[in-house]
């Protein structure tokens, strides 16, 4: 089972004002309390769960300036059982229940295929969590391994391709309009100098996108935090992650980029923080314009060879 934090839930929980005999009356909950009041949420009588002030005002900070929620939202969530999606997935749950809006949450956990026994055998584990958050869980099953196997493509480019059918083929099936996704700061650094290197392009993902064919809206509440405060966090509440059953997983040109960024951090220590101000269109300085074609220097050209 996967430890969420419980404690019994007294009527003095349920008083206006807080006063400080109140507090010393109840000292094991003393320092939890003056730290994170705002940030409790209460499940009927026995369960409450919290999101430490750091990690609160990130999640916070994104889904206010990029206006991720609405009222009536149905949002699924891509749970994939790594440390990311478990975070993405209780923290939503949290706000659900602290927020001023009133919406949905669904999750759902791609099984891609592969010859992995023991992530089978952990989707049960995901089932229990989502449970204990209240949130409904499907496992879909898509034989993404077989389409690696069969086309001849970067597999990241097709596992990715076929994720993202199938997430979004379900969110319309339950009627869900949003599907939240849990890539964070240093996964939008990557991609963006990935797309540098490999495409000639500066560009990564955006916070919050509308697909046009399928209608749905793409939200990504965690993209402010740095994967270190995922990876402390996730620890600290005991999360069971699930290893990615990916057989690539850690030999790809991400991890090189992530690789490259960790080494060009120890020379040059504002380097992640440059990266991610280079991601603003407001940052693009003086560039050379698009190259021009033939037809359109040739009387430039006429003017420099005719006399």
């Amino acid at each position: 089972m996967y430890n969420l934090p419980r404690g019994e839930v007294s009527e003095w929980f349920k008083e206006p004002v807080l006063k400080t005999g109140d507090v010393e009356r109840h000292r094991g909950f003393e320092s939890h309390l003056l730290r994170h009041f705002f940030l409790q949420i209460f499940f009927g009588d026995k369960i409450f769960m919290t999101l430490p002030g750091n990690i609160h005002g990130k999640i916070m900070r994104a889904v206010v300036e990029f206006d991720m929620i609405q009222d009536g939202d149905k949002i699924l969530i891509g749970l994939s059982g790594g440390k990311d999606s478990l975070l993405l997935t209780y923290a939503l749950a949290v706000f659900k229940n602290h927020l001023a809006k009133n919406f949905s949450l669904a999750a759902l956990t791609i099984n891609p295929g592969f010859d992995d026994e023991n992530f089978s055998a952990n989707l049960e584990k995901l089932s229990d969590f989502c449970r204990e958050l209240e949130i409904p869980h499907t496992v879909r099953d898509v034989d993404i391994a077989g389409a690696i196997r069969s086309a001849n493509k970067n597999p990241c480019f097709t596992c990715a391709y076929f994720r993202r059918a199938a997430v979004n083929g379900f969110a319309n099936e339950i009627g869900a309009n949003k599907v939240a996704y849990a890539h964070h700061l240093d996964d939008a650094a990557e991609t963006f100098l990935m797309s540098l290197f490999s495409s000639g392009q500066l560009t990564t993902f955006l916070p919050k996108t509308f697909l046009d064919r399928t209608k749905i809206t793409v939200i990504r509440p965690l993209i402010y935090l740095r994967e270190y405060q995922v990876i402390k966090f996730v620890g600290e509440k005991n999360f069971g992650i699930i290893k990615s059953p990916c057989p690539f997983d850690g030999k790809t040109n991400r991890q090189t980029i992530k690789n490259l960024i960790a080494d060009l951090g120890k020379t040059f220590p504002d380097f992640f923080s440059h990266i991610t101000s280079a991601m603003r269109k407001n940052s693009v300085g003086d560039l050379w314009d698009e190259p021009k074609t033939r037809a359109e220097m040739k009387s430039i050209y006429y003017s420099y060879v005719h006399h």
